[in-house]
């Protein structure tokens, strides 16, 4: 990694689990020179990336919120996902969630949970592996065949236990029937007893940029209640995927994806 990069990967550090950092400790995780280190810190506090706390220790900092702000204002496939997920959930009675393409990961970007919703539904701002969930596996879907090559070179193991296939044959044939279902289901794939219905996502140029669904308890739906909720799912996500692609800031850049 470069300087920057390095810096960077300071905030990377800060989470749930380990939300306060010592001075001493973000020396040791970034591997630097102490001067080069404190520098950094002096950089992202200017920035108002992290804010200094008690006994030498950060936190991250209120430039974080306002950025976040930023994107719940600005950001076309945020902007454009709310209708479709609003009109969603109160036709299902089921949460909706907004998912994006994230590197080798998948994140949540926007939730709209309805009253009963069960807990510890996916939120906004977590990540889950691309190979597992219907708002994962949906949008795996349909990344182009040179990124599914490499993906499955570099991530086979992990592939064949997400029952997506033991061989590169059996992992195009099981993509190629999500794409032509144009949605995708699971089970308990990430929370016991919770179904997910997914439908993928796309920019102005058609590229996948990530999906749309819903997410519920699998006691409050009966298994032939799911096609029409698969319907009401693709028609939500080609809604959001006409407003991320239309006016002067629609999305028509691909999305970053690892392969």
């Amino acid at each position: 990694m470069n300087s920057l990069e390095k810096m960077l990967s300071l905030l990377d550090v800060f989470t749930p689990a380990a939300p306060v950092w010592s001075t001493e400790d973000l020396i040791r995780y970034s591997a630097c020179s102490r001067s080069t280190c404190y520098r950094y810190i002096k950089v992202l506090q200017g920035a108002g990336f992290v804010t200094p706390v008690a006994k030498g220790s950060y936190i991250l900092g209120p430039r974080i919120i306002e950025l976040d702000r930023h994107v719940r204002l600005c950001d076309p496939v945020y902007a454009a996902g709310g209708p479709p997920m609003r009109r969603l959930a109160a036709r299902t009675g089921h949460s909706a969630l907004l998912c994006v393409l994230f590197s080798d990961t998948v994140m949540c970007v926007r939730e709209e949970i309805v009253a009963d919703a069960p807990a510890g539904l996916f939120s906004r701002g977590q990540k889950r592996p691309l190979f597992s969930g219907a708002a994962s596996k949906v949008i795996l879907a349909n990344l182009p065949a040179h990124q599914l090559r490499s993906l499955f070179a570099k991530h086979r193991k992990s592939i064949a236990a997400a029952g997506l296939g033991a061989d590169w044959e059996s992992f195009r044939k099981a993509l190629r029937q999500i794409r032509q279902d144009a949605y995708c289901t699971s089970t308990g794939e990430f929370l016991p007893g919770i179904i997910g219905v997914a439908a993928p996502l796309f920019n102005g140029a058609g590229n996948v940029l990530g999906s749309l669904g819903i997410a519920m308890a699998a006691s409050s739906v009966k298994r032939a209640e799911l096609p029409a909720l698969a319907k009401s799912v693709i028609k939500a996500a080609q809604d959001a995927s006409a407003g991320i692609g239309s006016g002067e800031h629609g999305v028509d850049l691909p999305a970053r994806a690892v392969g």
